[in-house]
């Protein structure tokens, strides 16, 4: 099948990248080939496969038509979105800051999870790393900030090292939170300009802590945010849950095959499950493999530790 594209020329250094970069990126992405001449694009493949390639085009072209300029993890944001099938979430996204300005679900489960945050004051959410309970969780919580629906970010991790111990770290406490942390400021970064979130984190509007410092506080008017839950114990877990306060919502999150507690020790998050499951205004949100939006090489190496798991469950 063959299909032409008219551009709009004004944007056409922007889509097609530096050297046409962006338009090889699509080339492969979707095995196809692709030919420009002037301000027309000549697609050829499989039906589905050209089809698939014109959406991501023509939501490149959209974009460039609300800013200035498109990036290469853009693009391959875009490329995802098209392959997962997001237009049956279309509606769903959430508005964050620019450049990035709207943040899309990908899967069915990923769609659920933001609906789930929406309703409910808190709301669990756990799943196989690359999932993106992390990133759609503070996107729900930058949305919800720029919507002026809450005053503050709280987004909390439990300082536990995963399998190694990495001894005393220099520096004041910032530095030595900081590599616990790092997740979360990635996620920030992709929501809003660096100086923005900066100045947000001054004003105290955003505020990323270890677990250990939430000890005594009630939080009002925010979104609080617990990453890396499974590795809370179950006392922590109560505590972080009692500082939930007035207008506020709360978000937690985990991994349940990764717990780096000690041997024995059982996971916080596992106990909330079987505590507060029959309480009304919390959710639960389960997502799967399918719904790891990494690379897909992440999707495979998932698959095969589970299966690796399960033999060897049987065998012993």
């Amino acid at each position: 099948m063959e299909r032409t594209v008219k551009l709009d020329r004004a944007n056409l250094e922007e889509l097609f990248g530096p050297s046409d970069k962006y338009l090889k990126i699509i080339r492969d992405a979707f095995n196809i080939k692709l030919t420009a001449r002037d301000n027309e694009l000549n697609l050829s493949g499989s039906e589905e496969s050209v089809a698939r390639a014109n959406l991501a085009i023509t939501k490149m072209c959209k974009k460039l038509s609300r800013n200035p300029y498109i990036t290469e993890r853009e693009v391959k944001s875009i490329i995802l979105q098209v392959t997962c099938d997001l237009d049956n979430y279309a509606g769903y996204g959430v508005r964050v800051y620019p450049p990035r300005d709207i943040i899309e679900p990908f899967t069915k489960a990923q769609k659920l999870y933001i609906e789930t945050i929406r309703k409910n004051a808190l709301t669990f959410c756990s799943g196989p790393a690359g999932t993106g309970k992390t990133y759609l969780a503070v996107a729900v919580a930058v949305a919800m900030l720029r919507a002026q629906e809450v005053r503050k970010i709280v987004l909390v991790r439990p300082a536990v090292e995963a399998g190694e111990r990495l001894g005393f770290l220099p520096g004041d406490i910032e530095a030595k939170v900081n590599p616990y942390l790092r997740p979360l400021f990635d996620s920030l970064e992709d929501m809003m300009e660096f100086s923005q979130m900066r100045r947000f984190m001054e004003m105290d509007i955003i505020e990323v802590i270890p677990l250990a410092f939430m000890r005594g506080r009630t939080l009002n008017d925010a979104v609080i945010i617990c990453d890396e839950a499974q590795n809370t114990t179950p006392s922590q877990m109560l505590m972080f849950l009692t500082r939930l306060g007035r207008d506020s919502k709360m978000i937690v999150t985990g991994d349940l095959t990764q717990v780096d507690l000690a041997k024995g020790d059982r996971s916080g998050m596992l106990d909330a499950y079987d505590v507060l499951k029959s309480i009304d205004n919390i959710g639960f949100v389960r997502l799967e493999r399918c719904d790891i939006v990494r690379h897909k090489l992440v999707q495979n190496i998932v698959a095969a530790y589970e299966t690796h798991k399960e033999s060897n469950e049987r065998s012993s």
